[in-house]
């Protein structure tokens, strides 16, 4: 199933202290994996970076009953390996500075895939956060964009589950193998997701999930993708290094302002405070990564819908639930005048209840 530079290219992976950015160094000297461990040791020392000592420990590999097991394991459990020469590893993720060596995937990568978007957000979600999520990757979702995310609890599960929904494709990168699936929960959302895209990952298909994996695995959401929408997230939001990764990588950032109260807006409003494109609308992140896609269809519907003066004033505080005597309040619209509009409201598809408070679909 596996060929030999497959095998070299995760003995490579595995050589201590050389790590992906001398790898890539090593490849666009020296072309192919193959040709790496032919060089001389004076050859691969001449390379920025490497050295006498990297040098001498690429010839002495000597682990290769480890990388055997691990193609084995691959080939028992379907697992692909996708190594930084192959046509199916993802294309703009090359171009960042530290590329995973190999990415182990269960599913699979198509053509389309190499131009997905990353939507990422907090993992404690309110109702705003799910509505808007489901909102903008559902409309992302008809334009025939791959979704990409982490599989967390939250955001990246809306988004994921949204875009399978949608009849699109969707990636999740995990901070875990393939084969421990965490959290344990989404168990069931991956196997979908695997028949709707593929999960991926660059650690062993067996590794759980480690602290330190998850900000590594943040780098390959945002280096994959053309650009990363953040919905909504707090100050110390994973979210908030997946679009750091993505300006770094000169990637687009997006993010959906939120209520100035809320905890879980306060990343979000940082972002565009900082630069990001404040999105209200899913013609705001088309209109940036358009010319990434050439192919880009604009299925999603889209339709001007006139408010008058007191509808809007409505409609503008809707930005967090409130119960009908809590509109009257703020607004100072009789309650008869107040039930009115927000039945108004209802019919056009621009508000919803949710245990007898009101709030904006997006």
């Amino acid at each position: 199933m596996f060929n030999e530079e497959v095998r070299l290219y995760l003995a490579l992976n595995e050589i201590k202290d050389l790590g992906s950015v001398l790898v890539k160094r090593l490849i666009t000297k020296f072309n192919s994996a193959e040709n790496i461990f032919s060089a001389t040791i004076e050859e691969l020392a001449e390379i920025d970076g490497i050295g006498i000592q990297r040098a001498k420990r690429i010839k002495e590999f000597n682990k290769w009953n480890e990388i055997d097991r691990i193609i084995n394991l691959c080939e028992k459990r379907q697992i692909k390996i996708y190594s930084l020469n192959d046509e199916e590893y993802p294309k703009y993720l090359k171009e960042i500075y530290d590329p995973p060596v190999v990415l182990f995937c269960k599913g699979e990568i198509k053509p389309e895939d190499h131009f997905g978007l990353a939507i990422v957000g907090s993992r404690k979600l309110s109702e705003y956060g799910r509505r808007v999520t489901e909102q903008l990757a559902s409309q992302i979702a008809q334009c025939g964009i791959t979704i990409v995310s982490g599989l967390a609890r939250g955001i990246d599960s809306v988004a994921h589950k949204s875009a399978i929904s949608n009849g699109s494709r969707t990636i999740a990168v995990l901070g875990s193998g393939v084969l421990n699936i965490y959290p344990p929960e989404n168990r069931l959302l991956a196997e979908k997701i695997i028949h709707n895209g593929a999960i991926l990952s660059e650690f062993y298909p067996e590794e759980g999930p480690k602290k330190e994996n998850f900000p590594r695995r943040n780098r390959i959401i945002s280096g994959m993708s053309i650009g990363t929408v953040v919905t909504e997230a707090s100050i110390n939001s994973g979210a908030l290094i997946t679009a750091s990764f993505a300006l770094e990588q000169g990637r687009e950032v997006f993010a959906v302002p939120g209520n100035i109260n809320s905890k879980n807006s306060e990343g979000t409003n940082y972002l565009i405070q900082k630069g990001a494109k404040l999105v209200t609308k899913v013609e705001d992140i088309l209109d940036e990564i358009m010319h990434f896609i050439p192919s880009l269809k604009k299925q999603y519907k889209t339709e001007t819908v006139e408010l008058d003066s007191e509808e809007r004033d409505i409609f503008n505080i809707l930005d967090e639930l409130l119960t009908t005597d809590e509109i009257v309040l703020r607004t100072g619209i009789s309650i008869t005048k107040v039930l009115e509009i927000l039945l108004r409201l209802e019919i056009k598809g621009l508000i919803t209840k949710i245990e007898g408070k009101y709030t904006r679909r997006i």
